[in-house]
């Protein structure tokens, strides 16, 4: 645990119990593989639209939260109200913040697209004005005002892509902090298993009524082209549709050079 997060409990009023399905939807049958067996843990209420408005708040502290990658910070306004909001980088304890349309382009304030200068980074966009964050919400992640036409703002994503999206919606400045999340390594099996997620067996390990891959004698490869369990292509081929109705936000594409 990084010495400059808190180790208590989390802020009561703020956290409500989070059932643990292991994978299994409503019938009771395993929808998602390899999940299960983890350890107990609370959902963290975060505040993703940032609508307390006009009013400044301090962050009291940072935090981990077992339900996402990102660090949670605990920030209290000046009527007494306390919020979890994602941790950007580079806001310490002791800070203030605001939400707030035309707030200062600070690390941590909330204010429109509309009012973000080009070139600045940004994390928990809204996608419609009012819905809350959506996009840039894991550790490390940041988007970059690019552009702005009549009533959309061009960001571009850390894939590459370049998207419009509607001038009224809402940002927070900076980037997302714990960015050294994607270096660390779990170090054993058993840490693995508390965060939820169960083995994964080799197809070609497998007894061949339960994969494709399975059976023969020894060491033998896949022996045809990968698949499933359930026999569907599982290499190469692409699922997406590519007619899907919010294309017409890409301005450009990740995959084109």
């Amino acid at each position: 645990m990084k010495a400059y997060l808190r180790t208590s409990e989390p802020q009561k009023g703020l956290t409500t119990i989070l059932k643990k399905h292991s994978g299994r939807d409503s019938t009771g049958t395993i929808s998602v593989r390899h999940q299960g067996g983890r350890q107990k843990r609370y959902y963290r209420t975060i505040d993703f639209k940032r609508d307390k408005r006009g009013m400044e708040a301090k962050m009291v502290q940072i935090e981990y939260d077992p339900n996402r990658n990102a660090h949670i910070a605990l920030v209290e306004y000046t009527d007494g109200e306390k919020r979890y909001i994602l941790h950007p980088r580079n806001l310490n304890v002791g800070d203030m913040i605001i939400s707030k349309e035309d707030a200062d382009i600070k690390v941590g304030n909330a204010l429109a697209l509309k009012n973000i200068p080009i070139g600045i980074e940004i994390h928990n966009i809204e996608l419609y004005p009012g819905q809350g964050g959506k996009m840039m919400r894991g550790a490390g992640t940041a988007a970059v005002v690019i552009a702005k036409e009549d009533k959309y703002i061009h960001i571009k994503l850390p894939s590459g892509e370049v998207r419009k999206i509607i001038k009224d919606c809402w940002a927070t400045v900076g980037m997302v902090g714990n960015v050294l999340h994607k270096e660390e390594d779990l170090g054993k099996a058993g840490r693995k298993i508390l965060k939820g997620i169960r083995p994964t067996v080799r197809g070609t390990a497998q007894n061949p009524r339960s994969h494709p891959h399975g059976g023969g004698e020894g060491r033998s490869g896949e022996g045809m082209h990968p698949k499933t369990p359930w026999g569907k292509p599982a290499r190469g081929k692409r699922t997406r549709n590519r007619t899907k109705w919010s294309n017409k936000f890409i301005v450009k594409n990740r995959h084109t050079k």
